[in-house]
Order: structure tokens, then sequence, then C-alpha cells
């Protein structure tokens, strides 16, 4: 076959196969497609000069003292070890509960804690067929609150009766949580260890104005860390009542 003849038998060849092998709707002919891509027409803008732009001088919202509150709680405190975390505070089988509605408020409360070891913490947190604790406060090891990022974990514990707990450390989000919620105070201690040397059932007191963690049961005294910014906001109740009484925002009755 001569070589011109043998190029057109190829090309031939290598049409066909083209063809046979690209989508049917290369090849239909009603099909129509743009030719140029489509841009929405914007108005123009004029290089005038700028309108003046208007700052309000007025003095922006400041924190006026608070009202008397108690910076004290007292009573037995229940002791915890280290690494605490939310499935242990509250499972989450119990997070379908909605704390805005009160009766299922008292009922997160009920739930708190019922994920430790029974093996390891014989005494319940929440006795039976109770929905609070006999326990405002609770000592604990380090890394307190660790796991999920759940909100509920602060919540079930301020329902359930708890005002405090103190630890070595907490978990970054269970502590901006519990500044948020309000529901109770996540104090630090200066020294480690204190877990060891309290038990379940001593009569303690925290003392915030002072920083203080008192043990009545052992004579014990241990300094703690300044909640700092955070007390204000969890005395007012968390975060959004904190800025509706500091006129952040409109409360309720001048929104």
């Amino acid at each position: 076959m001569a070589p011109a003849a043998a190029a057109a038998t190829k090309a031939s060849k290598t049409s066909i196969y083209s063809h046979k092998t690209l989508s049917p709707l290369f090849f239909t002919p009603s099909l129509r497609f743009p030719t140029r891509p489509y841009f929405a027409k914007y108005p123009s803008f004029s290089r005038s000069a700028p309108e003046t732009l208007l700052l309000s001088t007025a003095p922006r919202a400041t924190v006026t003292p608070s009202s008397p509150s108690p910076t004290t709680y007292h009573g037995p405190c229940y002791v915890l070890g280290n690494n605490i975390d939310t499935d242990q505070i509250i499972p989450a089988e119990h997070l379908t509960l909605v704390p805005s509605k009160p009766d299922e408020y008292r009922k997160l409360g009920s739930f708190a804690l019922c994920g430790l070891p029974s093996t390891a913490y014989p005494v319940p947190f929440i006795a039976p067929g109770a929905e609070g604790t006999r326990f405002p406060i609770v000592i604990a090891g380090a890394n307190f609150g660790c796991g999920s990022s759940r909100e509920h974990a602060p919540v079930a514990l301020g329902a359930a009766g708890v005002r405090a707990v103190v630890a070595e450390y907490y978990a970054r989000i269970f502590f901006r949580n519990s500044v948020a919620t309000g529901e109770i105070y996540p104090l630090e201690s200066e020294e480690t260890g204190i877990w060891k040397e309290c038990n379940t059932g001593d009569i303690v007191t925290v003392d915030l104005a002072e920083n203080l963690l008192i043990n009545h049961t052992t004579g014990k005294e241990y300094r703690l860390k300044p909640i700092g910014d955070a007390g204000p906001v969890i005395e007012a109740g968390g975060i959004f009542a904190y800025a509706r009484k500091t006129g952040m925002i409109a409360s309720a009755s001048t929104a």
C-alpha cells in the first residue's frame, strides 16, 4: 500500500474511534452552547468624594458595681480524680433534654455524673430517686471536663445543685461553657494533689473573695487562683445575662 493511502486509512480509523468514544451530546445538533461566558452587569460607581462617615461619640457601656451576692459556698464536697470527661459528667443519651425547659432542666441535673464507674466512685453523686445532689462543691484533679464540647456538662452540674468545682485545670471548652452558661464557678487550685487529700463528704468552704478552699474536716486550707473577669459573668447568670446587665445588649423589657 502506498504511504499516502496508508496515512488516509489510519486517519479514518482514528476519526471513527474518536466518534464512538465521545459523548453523544457532542453530536446532538439541537444543543447550543454560548460561545462567550456571561457576566452580570453591575452598576457603575462614580469617583466623587465619599460621604462623611458620622461616628457616635456616646460613651460605651460600662460595668456597674454588682449587687451584693454570696461570695462563699459551704457544704460537703464530692471528690473526683483526673481526666473526668463530659461523657462521665452527662452521658450522650441524655443530650436530647432541653435545658431551657424547667422540667427537663431538673431532669438533666438528676443525671449529673451518672457516667462515673461505680467501682471507682461507690458513693452516688445523686441519691436514687433524687433530682439534685447534696454536694454543692466538687473537688477534682487535672483536665476536668475533657472530651466533647457539649455545654450540657456544666449545665447538668449546675442543675444538680453544684455551685463550684475546684480542679487543677480544665479542658478549655468546658471552662468556656461554664462561664458562658453561668452555671458553676470553674476554680483552679494553685497546688496539685488536693483531691488526694480530701474525701467525699468532707465539709468544705469555697471563699471567692479570699481565693481560698477550706477543708473543715481536715483543718487544711488551699489557695485558689483568682477567677478574674469570668467572675462577674458567672455571677450575672451567663454571658447573655451579663451583656444585658451591663447594657451591651438590650434587655428583654426594653427590646
